[in-house]
């Protein structure tokens, strides 16, 4: 056994052996002609970084990457392989931010040197960065993953030797998403660049000056990775995705809309699934959806799992729907994000998506229509009666849209949580929001929406192909609504329908979850009112297996109960680490709403990232080899990889013409399109939908260039 294996591996771990995904990966950067020179041809995708004052230019590290994923049931465990070649002669530091799941739990990562391995400790997030840092400087081969958001990870690997290739394993467990008939797997591919709103200007009173308030978006800088100018560039980071679906119950449908699979049929409960043509470029999330046969009616998912002496159950209900009485009058704002991120082909789907909407408004129902770049405007003043002028009006409206600007959405969230009719009960109150969520103040969003919510239900809608699924369905969550992604044009029709169907019929209101056994810790607190085919998911760590679960609410105006026994629970895998992030999520929650200090919800995060071995935003993952490898003297060049532009986004919607785009600015006041146009100057240059990363990459390019123009004239001096 080597020395780097003595820190904690006992034995070869699932996972973490050399399989022949792996192995292509690594044939892959082995073949011929791998290693290239330092100007590579136009449009080729390979980049190259600025070395030291004074030196040559070298190669950026390649990166490609490998998912596997095995679904068992309502949970599934996922292996993340990031191979980082490097084709110089130099030692190299490559940094990569990359997307997972928003309800991922994080709790391995290997590093694979040669035929060493290194098994991960997870750590403070200040220690391992220390020690990572210590490790680097020492010349170790050393890799530390932080969390950024809860959907947003970072690798960093530091001392990839010249010519070598290092392999980065993560793995994480997760709930597989279930609404009505559908079941659903998501594998984020790529992280969308984020808009990051300035801190407002406050006057001092009676000072005559002023100040900027706290950044809303203080880590910007981490969640702001270079992009690749797409008309200059071919796409980066070639990704695979192999897929062993095992769903507990008959399958019939299965496919994916985002991506070209092979299917294999493994048995009438089992699939195996590939991608058809080979590696994708990582620009676009990964989506799988199957249904049972149209005979099987799965309507309890009931899984236990034992750890130590104590006992953790996942349920999943989807209560009947009942006799469909009198639809209740609706007052219903729509919200659509038409700022220069939705550019492409996402305003298309998030207009069609509206415009459908718009359709199944009933003649007792209200409604309004708010759009936001970084102004905001409405339709009317204020929600009026589905009329056909109001609805022809409106339509109109949504179809003139285009996308262009910031993504201001603090200002429209609140205007569209504002009930002007708080004491009307005889009405329900709904908002639903179309947008990417390309933004970097989440946090600043949930306080809002905790803050603001009233008796309304928020409805989330993501659109594109890479939506901020932590904003989104948290942001759901909060509202007490739902969540619905629209990936592709296709989904419209089918998923517009879904969710409207949902708000026209709330199935099921009250709910109480009870256990007969004491001491139950449960997630989430406070059950949600549940819509047409959405299940009732929650998990709860128990003193001992057994007793019983009685779940009661209401129908329409009648009682409705179910009580199920807990010892009947097949055994399931990962429950407990489930179980552990959505507590940690419920934390994380309490501290942004001020039901917690900050102190204690970081007492109590801690306890449970630690004894469960998760990353999150305090823990990280670090694994550092025990010999130093890079010579003493010997340089070691750093660089950020780059990302792809996610797919269907406009280049220049986002950046602006060129590239060329002022930094954001603090969100205007709330006011109509008409008084914006009267106040907006000529001159003013208006921030689009990123950060002032876009500066920076231009700059480092144009570096870049002259750094290329020297080597060329020493080259042929």
């Amino acid at each position: 056994m080597t020395p780097s294996l003595t820190l904690g591996l006992r034995k070869p771990p699932r996972g973490a052996r050399l399989d022949p995904l792996v192995l292509g990966l690594l044939t892959l950067f082995a073949i011929p002609g791998a290693s290239r020179a330092a100007t590579p041809p136009p449009g080729s995708g390979e980049l190259v970084l600025r070395g030291p004052d004074g030196t040559a230019p070298v190669d950026a590290p390649r990166l490609m990457t490998d998912v596997t994923v095995d679904v068992s049931g309502p949970t599934a465990r996922a292996v993340v392989t990031q191979a980082f070649r490097n084709t110089t002669k130099e030692w190299v530091e490559g940094t990569y931010v990359y997307p997972l799941p928003e309800d991922a739990a994080v709790d391995s990562m290997k590093l694979v040197i040669g035929e060493r391995i290194v098994v991960a400790d997870i750590r403070e997030r200040a220690q391992a960065k220390r020690d990572y840092e210590a490790a680097k400087s020492e010349g170790k081969t050393a890799a530390l993953t932080e969390q950024e958001r809860p959907n947003v990870f970072t690798n960093a690997v530091a001392n990839i030797g010249p010519g070598e290739t290092v392999l980065v394993r993560i793995e994480y467990q997760q709930t597989v998403r279930h609404t009505g008939d559908r079941y659903s797997l998501r594998v984020p591919l790529v992280v969308a660049p984020r808009y990051n709103p300035a801190p407002p200007v406050v006057n001092l009173v009676g000072e005559g000056t002023t100040t900027a308030a706290a950044d809303p978006v203080p880590d910007g800088q981490r969640i702001t990775p270079p992009v690749l100018v797409s008309a200059k560039h071919a796409p980066v980071n070639p990704v695979t995705v192999n897929v062993t679906l095992k769903a507990g119950f008959d399958i019939g449908a299965l496919r994916s809309d985002t991506h070209k699979v092979k299917i294999e049929e493994t048995g009438p409960q089992s699939r195996s699934i590939s991608l058809a043509d080979g590696p994708v470029p990582a620009d676009s999330d990964f989506e799988l959806v199957w249904k049972p046969t149209p005979s099987v009616t799965p309507a309890v998912g009931l899984f236990r799992e034992h750890v130590g002496n104590e006992a953790y159950v996942l349920v999943a209900v989807t209560p009947p729907e009942g006799k469909v009485g009198p639809r209740s009058p609706r007052d219903v704002t729509f919200v659509i994000d038409n700022s220069g991120s939705m550019g492409g082909t996402s305003i298309r789907q998030a207009k069609a998506g509206l415009l459908a909407a718009l359709d199944r408004l009933g003649p007792a129902d209200r409604f309004n229509v708010i759009r936001f770049d970084h102004t905001m405007d409405s339709v009317f003043p204020a929600s009026v009666p589905t009329d056909q002028a109001h609805l022809d009006r409106a339509k109109a409206y949504v179809a003139a849209l285009e996308a262009s600007g910031g993504t201001e959405m603090l200002a429209p969230l609140q205007a569209a949580l504002k009930d002007a009719s708080a004491e009307d009960t005889s009405t329900i109150r709904q908002v639903v929001f179309l947008t990417d969520g390309a933004i970097g103040n989440e946090d600043q969003i949930f306080s809002a929406i905790a803050a603001g919510r009233g008796r309304s239900r928020l409805f989330m809608v993501g659109i594109g192909s890479a939506p901020n699924g932590h904003l989104m369905q948290h942001a759901a969550e909060l509202g007490r609504g739902s969540y619905t992604q629209i990936s592709t044009i296709d989904q419209v029709a089918e998923r517009t329908r879904e969710l409207f169907s949902k708000l026209e019929s709330p199935v099921v209101t009250d709910l109480t979850a009870t256990f007969s056994e004491g001491g139950a810790d449960v997630t989430p607190d406070l059950l949600p009112d549940l819509y047409r085919g959405e299940p009732l998911i929650l998990s709860a760590k128990l003193p001992r297996a057994g007793g019983t679960l009685t779940l009661s609410g209401r129908i329409g105006d009648k009682p409705w109960t179910q009580t199920l026994d807990l010892s009947s629970a097949p055994e399931g895998a990962g429950i407990s680490k489930a179980w552990a992030r959505a507590k940690i999520g419920d934390a994380e929650t309490a501290r942004i709403t001020g039901k917690m200090s900050p102190d204690a919800a970081d007492a109590a995060i801690l306890k449970l990232a630690l004894g469960h071995k998760l990353m999150t935003r305090l823990t990280s993952l670090v694994a550092i080899d025990a010999t130093p490898r890079r010579p003493a003297g010997a340089r070691l060049t750093s660089a950020e990889l780059p990302l792809n532009l996610p797919a269907g986004w406009d280049f220049e919607k986002v950046f602006g013409p060129a590239g060329e785009r002022a930094g954001p600015i603090a969100p205007p006041k709330v006011q109509r399109r008409t008084e914006l146009r009267r106040a907006a100057a000529p001159a003013v240059t208006l921030p689009q939908t990123a950060t002032d990363f876009e500066i920076r990459l231009w700059l480092g390019l144009t570096l870049l260039g002259l750094g290329l123009l020297v080597a060329r004239t020493r080259r042929f001096a």
